[in-house]
């Protein structure tokens, strides 16, 4: 029988890549590409335990496995972080304090 790609490993890496970058954009992007990129992975593992001598790109696998995980968790430290942030800057109510005063500075009126 002739060997055959893995069918989710190449978007899986797009989505690890696009996760990673855009990972710090209040952490969420990184999740969520992140966790379709582990889901798709998953897929394809089971399709790989199945029939291994079938497929030829196991090590790209393994690759955009690690990229992955390295979007996720990255994207869940930078949400805490983030969240610590907004908390540690008085929470909702200091963020309205500051724009009420931001908007006094500038003169704009509600």
């Amino acid at each position: 029988m002739e060997q055959q790609k893995l069918p989710n490993v190449t978007i899986a890496i797009v989505l690890s890549i696009i996760g990673f970058v855009c990972c710090c954009i209040a952490g969420l992007p990184g999740i969520i590409f992140g966790g379709i990129a582990l889901f798709l992975i998953s897929k394809d593992e089971k399709l790989y335990r199945q029939q291994p001598e079938n497929f030829t790109n196991y090590n790209q696998l393994k690759t955009a496995k690690i990229l992955a995980w390295i979007a996720f968790i990255l994207g869940v430290l930078y949400l805490a972080w983030s969240i610590f942030g907004f908390y540690q800057a008085g929470g909702w109510e200091g963020y309205m304090q500051q724009s009420q005063e931001l908007m006094e500075q500038w003169g704009i009126e509600e």
